[in-house]
C-alpha cells in the first residue's frame, strides 16, 4: 500500500475518532444533566418505600414472635434518624 493510500484511511479513523470523542462528550452532559438527577431522586423515593417496607416485616415479625412468647416488643426505631 502507498502512501497515498494509506492518508485518506487515516484520516478517515481521525475522523471517526474526533466524532466519538464528541458523542461521548455529549453523553457525559446528558447523562449529568438529566439522568443522574431523575436516579437520585428516584432511589431516595425508592429507599423510603423500602423503609416503610421493612418496618411492616419488622411489625410482623414481632408480633410473630409475641405470639410465640418469645419476649417483650422491640420498640421501632425514631423516624427522625436519631438514636436512642
Amino acid at each position: 500500500m502507498t502512501d497515498g493510500a494509506r492518508k485518506p484511511w487515516e484520516q478517515n479513523l481521525r475522523d471517526a475518532a474526533i466524532r466519538v470523542e464528541e458523542d461521548l462528550k455529549r453523553l457525559a452532559t446528558y447523562i449529568n444533566d438529566e439522568v443522574v438527577p431523575d436516579v437520585r431522586r428516584n432511589s431516595s423515593e425508592a429507599l423510603r418505600s423500602a423503609a416503610i417496607e421493612l418496618q411492616r416485616l419488622a411489625a410482623k415479625l414481632d408480633d410473630s414472635r409475641n405470639a410465640q412468647g418469645g419476649g417483650p416488643p422491640v420498640p421501632p426505631p425514631p423516624v427522625d434518624g436519631t438514636r436512642r
